[in-house]
């Protein structure tokens, strides 16, 4: 408990320029963990909502009732639904105008697939560039703290006959305090950011995987449409 009551003491009275430095790694910690948690909940929702998704598109279903309870919900459409929706709607879309062939029919609606399939990943990478920045810059900052504090207090021995490390240790300790800030802020962020982005890579590729196999069931009732 001193130990902990020494540190504050040190924070609290350390110099202007470690306080700022201190004040900017908690801001960038406390940040990292809201995103962290953030992005947990979502991608974690984004993976249940392809599987449940992902049952029922290949339940049996009927392509046009399923599109009429995706749209019907009301709440806005994400996830494999979401690529889902701009495919059939483009496809249906496309099927109405007689010039279209079966080759541009599928390709305006693998387009369409691809555009929110795009805008989904984009959607769940949302922050992970901060996580990135965080865990680049914090160790810097933090370094930056350590170097200046480290210079105040020798530069206060400058006018001292006799220096001992019991005059400097304050000064010292409290400037690594900023290192050890800035690895707190950074080594969470970078296990996150490595972490997400690659939940979100297997996410990615199973929505392309999704796009590939409803192109192949469009594309078997392509032709169908146009000779009715």
């Amino acid at each position: 408990m001193n130990a902990e009551l020494d540190v504050l003491h040190l924070v609290l009275n350390a110099s202007i320029p470690v306080q700022i430095v201190m004040a900017i790694l908690l801001g960038f910690s406390i940040a990292s963990w809201f995103i962290i948690f953030r992005k947990k909940t979502m991608i974690d929702r984004a993976n249940r909502d392809a599987g449940e998704f992902e049952d029922r598109f290949w339940s049996g279903a009927d392509l046009a009732g399923l599109f009429k309870e995706v749209t019907s919900d009301g709440e806005r459409i994400t996830g494999t639904a979401s690529i889902f929706e701009a495919g059939f709607r483009e496809f249906a879309r496309l099927r109405q105008r007689r010039s279209v062939d079966s080759r541009s029919l599928l390709e305006g609606a693998q387009r369409a697939m691809r555009v929110a399939s795009a805008r989904e990943t984009e959607r769940l990478e949302q922050s992970l560039e901060f996580l990135a920045n965080v865990g680049s810059i914090s160790p810097y900052v933090g370094l930056f703290g350590t170097v200046w504090g480290i210079m105040i207090a020798f530069h206060g021995l400058a006018n001292v006959k006799e220096a001992s490390i019991a005059m400097v240790a304050p000064g010292i300790t409290e400037a690594l305090i900023a290192t050890a800030m800035g690895l707190f802020a950074a080594i969470p962020a970078v296990w996150a950011y490595n972490r997400y982005a690659n939940k979100i890579e297997r996410i990615s590729l199973r929505y392309d995987t999704f796009v590939e196999e409803f192109s192949s069931i469009l594309a078997r009732q392509a032709p169908h449409d146009e000779a009715a």
